[in-house]
């Protein structure tokens, strides 16, 4: 179009073209940044090419502009101006409506959904300067103050009057508070704070992807670091080693608790903070995703009076929230639950809690030792790392205990040729565990936009559906998007293989057989591989079938 219309030669665009391949970014921006076109004339040819309206920024009053709906550093970083908001839409000028990212980045920060206005590269860089420098101003008063922030924390430890004071700073307790909000608003898991030489970020893991937040001022590092140290109880003077705590916010009618470990870095201490909501193991066995004869083997394995159930899965495959929602079922008054954990991390009234101190001794089979004295029922271990807590657990659940527990296996036959690789007898497993459960998570689909999606058979064949499948009665979905989603996905479900350990299966392991010939016995039994679980969740529209590929491609 600029070639047309005489505004550059075709020689220069093509080498324009080529050093945006080059610097991996826009045609447009290398058009800007070299100054051949003037901005006027790229904005009316974009404008006319790409039939987007075209506005004048000198037309515009600044201060009308809305304000706070999109985060300065983030308007800095991609030259972008918010211009008004409708509902749930929100117009972004800006002088590059090619970079897709920008939209993503913008929708995913404001939950708005964003409608682009192009504008003169020059006159919006001349309103965000002017912007940047009040915001430089403002930074640049972060000082003393006092603010209630609204955290139900215990008495720290005694610090330095000085260093107490920057950990007050009124702005920084406020970002901190509106960086917890916003991630629990959100449904984020984790929050990360990470410093770098010449900039500081905070993300968000949202439905299991980490996505960027913010970029705050790198001169408040010291201070955020501080002030998240003392509401979890850490040392604010020790920089050198990594710190675990925990502290607690009061959100609305519940309190929520977080996770909070700290990592020096080679530019200061990374922060990570896990939202640890206990409404999460109360949901129910339904809520989780299992389909109906998943739930019954469960249900079956956990009502016994005593055995090895098993979940394995890679972490962050909500292995401890299905523990939990196990132990929330058998959570009664005639029933004595102990776990040893590192850490425990949902609070459950009624269950006997351990952490592990491995600084004071107490591991994992320490625990387990002082458990079978104290006349437990139900025994939960957060994870069987070798060969003595193995042993162990292994006993109780011969002796009359039922033992919960999880291994970080692929799926749910490798359990049993991982158990026997630690060194335990085959026998000891084949009399011991009841069944074992594989897990993955996927992100859930949004009911309100996904829409139907047009795959080719050939896919649908190669990822493991079967001619039978094709019988009309079902359509897969795709994600879409909408403000109240994120990128058409809102939280996630499981893809689960529920293995009961049958007389069968006891003979292949008591004669040594592998993972392969487990898992084809199991497949005989009607045992739902990963895979087939997925491919279930397709069917019935729950997720897409790129989400189940990627979360079973081993």
């Amino acid at each position: 179009m600029l070639v047309h219309a005489g505004k550059l030669p075709a020689k220069a665009a093509e080498e324009l073209v080529k050093q945006a391949r080059e610097k991996k970014t826009s045609f447009v921006n290398a058009v800007i940044a070299s100054g051949q076109v003037s901005p006027a004339d790229l904005a009316h040819t974009m404008s006319s090419a790409l039939a987007l309206p075209l506005l004048d920024l000198s037309a515009m009053d600044p201060q009308r502009l809305p304000q706070n709906v999109i985060d300065a550093k983030l308007m800095q970083q991609y030259q972008v101006v918010a211009l008004s908001r409708r509902g749930n839409r929100l117009f972004v000028g800006g002088a590059d409506p090619t970079d897709l990212e920008v939209i993503e980045r913008i929708k995913f920060a404001t939950q708005l959904q964003p409608e682009w206005v192009i504008v003169e590269h020059d006159k919006l860089a001349k309103l965000l300067s002017a912007a940047g420098a009040s915001a430089s101003e403002t930074l640049e008063s972060i000082a003393g103050g006092d603010f209630d922030f609204d955290i139900a924390e215990e008495e720290a430890p005694q610090q330095e009057s000085a260093e107490l004071a920057d950990v007050e700073d009124a702005p920084v307790v406020r970002f901190l508070q509106k960086m917890l909000v916003d991630a629990i608003n959100l449904r984020a898991s984790d929050l990360h704070f990470e410093p770098y030489e010449f900039h500081y970020r905070v993300r968000f893991r949202v439905d299991g992807e980490l996505r960027e937040i913010t970029q705050p001022p790198i001169a408040i590092k010291d201070k955020l670091s501080s002030r998240i140290k003392v509401i979890s109880r850490l040392d604010i003077a020790e920089r050198r080693v990594p710190q675990d705590g925990r502290m607690k916010l009061k959100f609305g009618a519940k309190s929520i608790d977080f996770r909070v470990s700290t990592l020096p870095t080679l530019f200061g201490e990374k922060i990570v903070i896990r939202i640890l909501d206990s409404s999460s193991a109360k949901l129910g066995i339904d809520a989780l995703g299992y389909e109906k004869i998943e739930k019954e083997r469960l249900l079956a394995a956990i009502y016994r009076p005593y055995g090895m159930v098993l979940v394995t899965g890679p972490t962050g495959s909500g292995k401890t929230v299905s523990l939990y929602t196990c132990l929330n079922i058998l959570n009664q008054p005639g029933v004595n639950i102990s776990t040893v954990e590192d850490p425990a991390e949902i609070n459950l009234p009624g269950i006997n809690q351990v952490n592990v101190n491995d600084k004071a001794g107490l591991n994992f089979s320490a625990a387990l030792k002082s458990f079978l004295r104290q006349d437990p029922d139900i025994i939960m271990v957060g994870e069987i790392r070798d060969l003595e807590t193995a042993d162990i657990a292994i006993k109780a659940a011969q002796t009359g205990h039922m033992v919960m527990s999880t291994l970080h296996t692929n799926d749910a036959p490798k359990t049993l040729t991982r158990l026997l690789n630690m060194g335990v007898a085959p026998f000891n497993i084949a009399s011991s565990v009841l069944l074992i459960t594989a897990q993955r998570l996927v992100r859930r689909l949004c009911e309100n936009c996904k829409q139907p999606a047009d795959y080719p058979r050939e896919a649908l064949l190669k990822a493991g559906f079967v001619e039978e499948d094709f019988d009309g009665s079902w359509k897969p979905y795709r994600a879409v998007g909408c403000s109240g989603c994120t990128n058409g996905y809102r939280g996630r479900v499981g893809l689960y293989q529920v293995m009961p350990i049958t007389e069968a299966i006891q003979r292949i392991i008591l004669a040594e057989g592998t993972a392969m010939d487990i898992a084809e016995q199991a497949k005989k039994e009607g045992v739902r591989d990963l895979r087939q679980s997925g491919l279930v969740k397709v069917r019935a529209g729950v997720t897409t079938l790129e989400e189940v590929l990627s979360a079973t491609n081993e």
